[in-house]
């Protein structure tokens, strides 16, 4: 795998603490936190747009009480 290109939020504002974001090779998405940026889960971008809606829908708030 090349070395991805990662981006974080712009509302992170340039903190050091927030997940990062990178195409993977083929049709993958790259996902790590910022802090063990060592640790990476990579996922097929379906998958990674399936878990952004549901998250924007809340589906995972009652995990965060």
């Amino acid at each position: 795998m090349s070395e991805p290109s990662w981006q974080k939020p712009s509302f992170s504002g340039g903190g050091d603490n927030c997940v990062e974001v990178a195409a993977a090779d083929g049709d993958g998405t790259a996902v790590r936190e910022s802090t063990d940026p060592g640790r990476v889960l990579t996922t097929d971008r379906a998958a990674f747009r399936a878990l952004l809606r549901g998250a924007g829908a809340g589906a995972f708030d009652r995990l965060a009480r």
